[in-house]
């Protein structure tokens, strides 16, 4: 009996953690995506002689030439993709992190890095890179949103993956996912764990468990701002590789070493870091707004169940 209630509250938790990640992610994606959006165009410039344009710059050309709602190219892939992104984020950390737990229900920040680490690869593999394939494509395609008589190679994003596995194989979903996988191992890593102990450090010291949202925005801020810096040559090799759609034999890792190569060589080591400023501007207030509602909906729901579970057992009494 006692191993049986333990897994239906595993479960219960499961559902709760699955749940709460993908109401996150929608509002992640609806506040943040622009910043996505030049970040991708500033890391696909190419060195033409001229100064590349910064981030404010290439956000302002984007809506003169394309349209305001041209910095939102790809976000249906997004929000298809990023609800079961957070969910199976979420679900899997706290997963991966309930084998750490020691006798007293403590685990270490190495322990919190690896649960990361797991969760950054098995979302890239379930859903991230296929996404983010589908995304970069609509992303790189410079058409007005003002002119009806441009159109566009991809129109959404299930037609823009139904062209890309028609004309290029199924597996072009896949490019880049070993690069995607340590992007998102890496992220997740640092992400969970500056957060987690900045959330431990303050329910200590303030003798609370539920933290302010304001609290806990400011430290999914600062962990959001960390995993970037840590991976920002992956993120633009990466980008370049799911952008082209030449068909190559070479092998994932030829192709990545080719690529980084080539980017040094034509414009210089800082190019690794091309978009680092809006992905920055991006991934930070995006950890914020998804931290401050998955912590709101997790405690929303494991209220209500509780409430539920009072309301039931109070009638069996009576």
């Amino acid at each position: 009996m006692a191993a049986s209630t333990e897994v239906k509250k595993q479960t219960k938790r499961g559902a709760t953690d699955f749940v709460a990640g993908g109401v996150a992610g929608l509002f992640e994606a609806l506040c943040c995506h622009p910043l996505d959006t030049i970040k991708v165009r500033m890391q696909l410039y190419r060195k033409s002689g001229q100064k590349p344009p910064g981030f404010i710059k290439t956000g302002i050309n984007i809506v003169q030439k394309e349209g305001f709602l041209s910095l939102y190219k790809g976000l249906g892939a997004v929000v298809i993709g990023i609800v079961p992104k957070m969910a199976i984020r979420f679900s899997s950390y706290e997963f991966y992190r309930s084998f750490f737990y020691d006798k007293d229900g403590k685990i270490t920040a190495g322990q919190t890095f690896l649960a990361g680490v797991g969760a950054g690869i098995t979302e890239s593999i379930m859903v991230v890179n296929p996404m983010e394939v589908v995304k970069i494509r609509l992303q790189a395609q410079h058409h007005s949103m003002k002119d009806p008589l441009d159109i566009p190679k991809y129109r959404n994003a299930p037609h823009a993956a139904y062209l890309i596995v028609k004309e290029e194989g199924f597996k072009t979903l896949y490019r880049g996912v070993s690069l995607t996988c340590a992007r998102q191992a890496t992220n997740q890593g640092v992400n969970f764990t500056v957060y987690s102990k900045l959330k431990e450090y303050l329910q200590k010291k303030q003798h609370t468990e539920m933290l302010p949202s304001w609290q806990t925005s400011g430290i999914g801020l600062i962990s959001g701002a960390l995993g970037p810096l840590s991976n920002a040559p992956l993120d633009t090799i990466k980008t370049r590789l799911q952008k082209s759609s030449y068909a190559s034999n070479e092998s994932g890792w030829v192709r990545i070493i080719k690529i980084g190569k080539q980017l040094i060589k034509e414009e210089g080591a800082a190019a690794l870091y091309k978009g680092i400023t809006p992905r920055i501007m991006r991934v930070a207030p995006g950890q914020a707004v998804t931290f401050t509602v998955y912590e709101f909906v997790k405690e929303l729901l494991t209220k209500d169940s509780v409430s539920l579970t009072g309301n039931k057992e109070q009638k069996k009494l009576n």
